[in-house]
Order: structure tokens, then sequence, then C-alpha cells
């Protein structure tokens, strides 16, 4: 199948619906559902870009005959990188980066973890050799079904928020968290859930290793990796109130068509085949699989390139703000714009700099260099809450009083184009500019959006532990220790000169 259209995608999804349930019930048919519908064309949408004349040959590459999404292409040379962050923009854009986990993100882990996949048969678990039970082929064969398929993929990490200051095995039940029950013939029976499952109207559940597990034992029933598809036998995903309710788009531009909904993830017994079980009980292993296959930067890299087309948007959106109520000429608004315009400036640079120093990995794919990418997961999460608050204060009133497109075309139509004009826009530009100001910024959607971004890796003061761990400051040590050596004078300057 390789490649899929829009098309292929709601069939699969009406086909094979995952067992959502939203507002007590459930829903029976994402393609359809109020909730979910606008959604499933959205990512359609997505779909069909890579079919575009003008974008298949940037969207897809070509192998063995067929084509692929270019977010699954092993990456040997930096042109390669090049070619899959210009992807990963170009679909970006198509959401004006407020889709975090579109396909393409999952994609990039799914690559790097079956090119890297020896690395998992380093667990006790696996029988290298065993049709079903040889982990890094089961990991292997999934890379490739996920692209010969071109599935969309959700996943989920972390363990229920019940009560932080236990492991999983001490809260009342112990499995509130997902674990191993029992394995049987066929695989591995798991029960528990976990959060938080972003876009569930996927194809399949990709449940990888946490990287924060604390039992004590080498081994554990909490550590584990497999994927199955999203209608699996007690799968269901628990979604969140919809941020999209149904107003036109032009009311709500983001929510209403980019709502990728949130979900914790119950498995009640769920049978998991042994031939897609990648990691087992190994806690280590579990903890360093990301690390390891460098999963985690091909995601950051994906991230990267996100966060940039994201920016982008804010700084478009601020400037045409700007334009339309004619302010540009204050110093303290272009003072706002530039804040803008660095924030964008350091990520572009940031990327350039992990494109540029990438090297090639021991499973001989070209990896981006992971200092930058570290700088950009903690930097981004840090100055996000600032990118909302410049267009609400570059906005002002003007992105709380907004009639909707009903108002406008209702008995005072008239008088809001007359009263709510611009210097240099209409008043349906100027409206329809501050909505997608007031979803970027105020509205639910918004306000999830800059949740979303505080901890899209993870808690920001153990993203920062985390880079103090890993960051090799030895040759800065090493510099400070030899200036420090030196001879206080110049060497040749007697000491009482």
């Amino acid at each position: 199948m390789a490649a899929i259209t829009g098309q292929q995608f709601l069939n699969r999804l009406r086909k094979n619906p995952p067992t959502l349930y939203i507002d007590g019930a459930r829903v029976e048919d994402p393609t359809t559902h109020p909730a979910t519908r606008n959604m499933a064309h959205s990512l359609a949408g997505l779909y069909d870009l890579q079919n575009r004349p003008d974008l298949r040959d940037k969207l897809t590459f070509e192998e063995n005959g067929q084509r692929y999404p270019m977010s699954l292409l092993v990456p040997r040379t930096r042109e390669d990188l090049a070619r899959i962050g210009e992807a990963h923009r170009i679909r970006a854009d198509y959401s004006l980066g407020f889709l975090g986990r579109a396909p393409d993100y999952m994609n990039a882990n799914v690559m790097a973890a079956g090119a890297g996949a020896n690395y998992f048969n380093r667990c006790e678990a696996s029988r290298p050799g065993d049709p079903r039970r040889d982990f890094a082929a089961n990991m292997r064969r999934y890379s490739e079904f996920v692209r010969d398929h071109d599935l969309c993929l959700t996943h989920a990490l972390t363990n229920p928020q019940v009560n932080r200051a236990k492991m999983a095995s001490e809260l009342p039940d112990p499995y509130i968290a997902l674990g191993v029950v029992e394995e049987r013939e066929e695989g591995i029976i798991v029960r528990g859930a976990r959060m938080m499952a972003t876009l569930p109207i996927a194809d399949e559940i990709l449940i990888f290793p946490s990287t924060v597990l604390k039992e004590n034992a080498d081994k554990s029933r909490y550590a584990m990796g497999f994927a199955v598809p999203t209608n699996t036998p007690g799968l269901s995903f628990q979604c969140r109130e919809p941020f999209d309710v149904g107003r036109d788009p032009e009311d709500h531009p983001l929510g209403s068509r980019f709502d990728e909904q949130d979900a914790f993830v119950i498995f009640d017994d769920v049978l998991v085949p042994w031939e897609r079980v990648f990691l087992l009980y190994d806690v280590e292993l579990a903890n360093k699989a990301y690390a390891a296959t460098d999963a985690v930067l091909h995601m950051a890299y994906q991230v990267v390139n996100l966060k940039i087309a994201k920016t982008e948007a804010f700084l478009g959106t601020a400037q045409s703000i700007v334009n339309a109520i004619g302010s540009g000429g204050f110093q303290h608004v272009q003072s706002k714009v530039a804040e803008i315009i660095i924030m964008l400036e350091i990520m572009r640079a940031l990327e350039v700099a992990a494109r540029e120093g990438a090297t090639v990995n021991e499973y001989g794919v070209m990896t981006p260099a992971r200092g930058p990418l570290d700088a950009a997961r903690n930097y981004y999460p840090a100055e996000y809450a600032r990118l909302p608050e410049l267009l609400q204060l570059l906005g002002a009133s003007g992105i709380i009083m907004m009639p909707g497109k009903a108002d406008r075309e209702g008995p005072l139509g008239p008088q809001i184009s007359k009263y709510l004009q611009a210097g240099n826009a209409s008043a349906e530009e100027r409206l329809k500019l501050f909505r997608l100001a007031w979803d970027m910024s105020m509205s639910s959607f918004g306000g999830r959006q800059s949740l979303y971004e505080k901890f899209f890796f993870g808690d920001p003061v153990r993203m920062h532990s985390a880079l103090y761990e890993v960051y090799n400051k030895g040759p800065y040590l090493e510099r400070i220790s030899a200036f420090l050596k030196r001879a206080e004078k110049p060497e040749g300057v007697a000491a009482d000169d």
C-alpha cells in the first residue's frame, strides 16, 4: 500500500474504529462523530498532501518501486536529514504547528527503533531466532509494517497520576499502572492504564518503555514495549472534554480543525501477541531504550521543526495584527514582535546546528546532534508562554470583542462592519484575524496548547536534571583548571617587576 491518501485513511478508520469514549458514550464512527470528524478529516488532508504533485517528492521517498512517507526514511547522510526536516516543516505548516502529535512524530520513533532493533535483543526475555519472541526481529518487522501501510500511531508513556510518592507496585492496586499479568503461549496479558495518548483516532498504539520507571528490582512487570491496534479487545480510550464544540471554522479556526484529543488508555486484560512484543521486564533496558536507539533525537528533530513552524505562525499572526490596526510605529510594539523573531531565529539555529552536527550512530543512521536538540527541548517549553502573552498584549481588547460569523450575518451586521473595522482591514478581515489570535492564545484550545508545551517532553525540572547528567562538561572543566594553573605573570617576567 505504501503512502496512502486521505480517503484511504478515513476508510481504514471507519472499518477499524478505535474504542473511544467521549461524554460518556462510545464513538462508533470517528469520521462522523461531532467531536472527532473534523480532526479525522484534517488528518485525511495531511495524508493528501503527500499525494499532491508539487509536494510528492518532498513528502515521500521511493524505494523498490514504492512511495513511503519521508518521515520513515532511514537517514544515511546530512542531506537525508535535510529532506526529512523539510518534510516535517511542510506537514507542520498545514496546522500552523498546532498539531503536536501528527503521524510523522511517531514515525520518527518507529524508524529509529527499527534501525536500532538489535538493542531489544539485549533483553533476557527475548529469544533470538524464535519466530515470535525474537524482540529485535519483532521491532524490525513492525517498523516495516508501519512503513508499508503508512499507519497513524498514538502512544502513551506515563502512569496515572495517583500518588507520585509511591512506586507503581505500592499503589492500592498493583495494576493501576500498566503491567504484565501473565505470559501465555500466544502472548502476554497486560492490565492497567497509561497516560497520555494524544491523537487516539489512530490505527495503532505503541506502548514504548517509559523513561521514568522507579522499581527497585532488575526485572519489573511495568517494563515493557509493544504495539497493538486501537480496537484490540479489552483496550479503550477515555477522552477528555472536546475543544471542537461545533462552531464554524471562521470562529474557531484551530479548535474546529485540529483538536487532536487526549485520552488515558485502559487495558483490561489485553492480549498482546508475542510478535508485537519488543521489550519485557528489564527496567534498565526500558529506561535507556529511547536514548540507546537514538529514537529520542529523531523525535526531537521532528519537534524542533514543528516548533519552528508554530513560532512562524505566531510571528505572522502578530505582525498581521500590527498591520491591521496600524500600531507598527510604536517602539513597544516593535519590541514585542522582535521577541518572537528572536525566539524563531534561536529555534532555526538549533535545527541547523543539530543537522550540521549530525553523526552516524552504531546502527548506521545519520543522527542529529544531541546538544542543540536538548537545548531546544529545554528552551522552548520555558519560553512558549510568552508567545500567547505577546498576542494578547498586541491585540488587547480586540481579542475579547469578537462577534462571530452568525453575528456578522445577523441584524447588526452593518453596525459590526462599521464599528469593528480596522485602519487597514475590513471588519470581516479583522475579526477573522483576531479570532485566530484568540484560538492561539486564549481559547480552551489555546490554553491546552500552553500546558501541553510546558510538559511536552516531560517535567521541566527533570528535563534540566537529565541535561545536567548527559551533557559533556569535561572540556570546559579542563579549560578552567588549565587557566587557574597558569603562572600569574607572563613567562619571562620577574615576580617583582
